[in-house]
């Protein structure tokens, strides 16, 4: 039995993409997704800056990583592969991969 004295629910507009919550009569909040712009171009890749990149000096350092890891579990990481001195704390902070006193030589 409807009462003829109660508010007719609201409708959604014919043009409305948002569902309407009908137990409220609210329609909900937009989601992140529905809120970003759909702009495909954006989605593309940057082939000018992937080019840019230097996967030899990438692999080197990765390589130098590496070697300082196993020196470091060798416990040689703090000596100089060439005079077998110890390398000051001051050059491995600065140049962590260093194998020498003098980090521009190895």
């Amino acid at each position: 039995m409807n009462d003829p004295s109660a508010p007719e629910p609201s409708k959604p507009a014919a043009n409305s993409e948002a569902p309407v919550d009908h137990d409220t009569h609210e329609v909900p909040a937009p989601t992140a997704v529905e809120t970003i712009p759909h702009d495909l171009a954006s989605a593309e890749p940057d082939i000018d800056k992937a080019d840019s990149l230097d996967l030899d000096a990438i692999e080197r350092d990765l390589n130098d990583v590496q070697i300082a890891l196993e020196r470091l579990n060798d416990g040689n990481y703090w000596t100089d592969e060439i005079t077998g001195e110890p390398i000051a704390d001051d050059v491995l902070a600065a140049h962590p991969t260093a194998r020498t006193a003098t980090p521009t030589l190895g």
